[in-house]
């Protein structure tokens, strides 16, 4: 039994059958994304602490989950490694829950910076593959990088205090409207098949 098949225990027409029958969970939790996507937008501020309060709990967890593990690994040369490690990652995690706000700051400006590369990345690719058929829209995305980390760095610092509830927001609003669109095509099949 391969990995994908121990993940997969139920054929897809019974999977499907039961997403159609839990049509109106599905629904109910694209609307819970779409309210906590409204309200990160009203407060983009609050929205962004938010989102490095995560960011620290997932540091402080990994660092101390790599602290753990440093107890089971040998040499003790590596162990040492990896308990520096996971203390680094422990202690960024702590600093970032203890100062927010310069966390946030610190990483809009890692995200912006991070855009223009990948921006200026994407454009070289497209070039390169400018002789195959929609190439364009490789140049597009990396011009629309390259376009958004300039802005954010252009309003650094003041971009750290709203940028990431800003991202925040709008992803959960996407996933959101994705997850009712899916409960909501869900519905009609379960009537047709039903009915």
């Amino acid at each position: 039994m391969t990995s994908s098949e121990a993940f997969n225990t139920h054929p897809p027409a019974l999977a499907t059958a039961h997403f159609r029958r839990k049509w109106g969970w599905v629904v109910a939790l694209g609307a819970l994304f779409i309210i906590g996507g409204v309200f990160a937008l009203f407060n983009v501020f609050a929205a962004t602490v938010v989102a490095i309060v995560y960011i620290a709990a997932a540091l402080v967890v990994a660092g101390g989950w790599e602290i753990i593990t440093a107890f089971q690994i040998r040499p003790w040369g590596r162990a040492a490694l990896l308990s520096a490690v996971g203390a680094l990652t422990l202690l960024a995690g702590v600093a970032a829950a203890r100062f927010p706000v310069l966390a946030a700051v610190s990483f809009t400006a890692l995200i912006g910076a991070l855009l223009i590369a990948c921006g200026v990345a994407k454009l070289a690719l497209a070039y390169h593959l400018r002789h195959l058929a929609r190439w364009e829209l490789i140049a597009v995305a990396g011009a629309l990088s390259l376009v958004l980390g300039v802005l954010i760095l252009a309003e650094w610092p003041t971009s750290g205090l709203y940028v990431l509830g800003l991202f925040l927001g709008v992803n959960l609003l996407f996933e959101g409207v994705g997850w009712v669109a899916m409960g909501l095509a869900a519905k009609p099949a379960e009537r047709r098949a039903f009915g």
